[in-house]
């Protein structure tokens, strides 16, 4: 992904289009996972969730996969979390 490409498109559990800004993109245990905000009028706000999603690259492609594994995703959060933390 380019450093001009800001925002993508995803799709949510109903099949709908979500278009969302990519706001980090981040290593941890061997892959890479990016934080997505929702850009939909709705969730933009305090509310808006962030979506966590495992960050591929092949080749010239990239694509966003969801982590189904909860001890996996757990441990992503964590660390998300961990970095927040040091932030403030």
């Amino acid at each position: 992904m380019s450093e001009e490409q800001n925002f993508v498109e995803i799709y949510d559990e109903n099949g709908q289009v979500v278009k969302c800004e990519v706001f980090d993109i981040i290593d941890f245990e061997g892959k890479t996972y990016t934080l997505l905000l929702p850009q939909d009028e709705d969730e933009i706000g305090d509310s808006a969730e962030v979506i966590v999603m495992e960050y591929i690259e092949e080749g010239d492609d990239c694509y966003f996969q969801n982590i189904d594994d909860e001890e996996e995703f757990k441990r992503v959060c964590e660390y998300i979390e961990s970095l927040e933390e040091e932030g403030e």
